[in-house]
């Protein structure tokens, strides 16, 4: 079994992805669905998949809830809430129990996109991240690579929740620098309640012109620091169609974990997300 542990869907005609600006994002102002990704996916072979909040509306998060009632390749959703708002436990016990609720599986917000570099070490978002972890859902980070000191202070805070790191933190592959993410995604991996996405990798390097060897750098840094056990695979589409198709993106993360044993390779594709999600 297959898991791809993150994806994205939107309609333009539900809502505006406002983040698509600029001539090279110009290819995803479309609409992407799950009858566009469905039969890809099962082309790949990837038999599940974690649905991931694009947008900070209160809205996205039911309607992502009833698309994985109706369609069984999502296996678990990761929405938003407000971390802030003061009645944050009962706005997830809310969405819990909307259909599709028992899919609602994580919360993230758009962590890369705040001025505080300190964001998720304000007292408001710490009190969220409790609510989150009393829940039972994990929090996924979406950041870059300058705001994780920031990440491994808030998962030290919260030892009680699971973090998981998107897209490996987003390293700057395009430069072909490693440091200080390196030593930056270390520091936050010797914590044992975090974990990380073999994702997101395509679209930090060249779009036009990247090659595996490109990528095998960061991704060997990650498998180093968190191993199979704690490092998942997903394919960030259709943010990853920049770059790559979603065969391809499988294919590239299959080449670059080849020297593992088979067991391990289970636990990247399958396994971690299935038991971090609890799909």
């Amino acid at each position: 079994m297959t898991v791809d542990a993150h994806h994205h869907v939107w309609d333009l005609a539900v809502r505006d992805q406002d983040w698509i600006t600029g001539p090279e994002l110009r290819p995803l102002r479309r609409d992407f669905t799950m009858t566009d990704l469905a039969p890809q996916a099962r082309a790949a072979g990837v038999d599940r998949t974690v649905l991931v909040q694009t947008v900070t509306v209160p809205e996205e998060t039911p309607e992502f809830l009833a698309l994985a009632e109706e369609h069984e390749l999502i296996a678990g959703v990761v929405g938003w809430v407000d971390l802030t708002r003061p009645d944050i436990a009962d706005e997830l016990a809310r969405l819990s129990g909307l259909p599709g609720g028992r899919h609602l599986k994580g919360i993230r917000h758009q962590v890369q996109a705040e001025p505080d570099p300190q964001w998720l070490l304000r007292a408001d978002v710490r009190r969220g991240l409790a609510a989150v972890a009393a829940a039972g859902l994990v929090y996924d980070l979406v950041v870059v690579h300058h705001q994780l000191p920031a990440c491994a202070r808030a998962a030290a805070g919260h030892p009680g929740l699971t973090f998981v790191l998107d897209h490996l933190g987003k390293p700057p592959i395009a430069s072909g620098r490693l440091e200080p993410w390196a030593t930056a995604v270390r520091a936050l991996a010797a914590l044992p309640n975090t974990v990380c996405k073999l994702s997101g990798m395509v679209t930090e390097a060249d779009l036009a012109a990247w090659t595996p060897d490109d990528l095998r750098p960061y991704a060997d840094v990650a498998l180093e620091a968190f191993g199979p056990r704690r490092l998942m695979y997903g394919s960030d589409w259709p943010v990853c169609t920049l770059a790559a198709d979603y065969s391809d993106v499988l294919t590239t993360a299959r080449g670059l974990t080849a020297a593992l044993s088979e067991p391990e390779r289970v636990e990247i594709f399958e396994g971690t997300a299935t038991r971090v999600y609890g799909l």
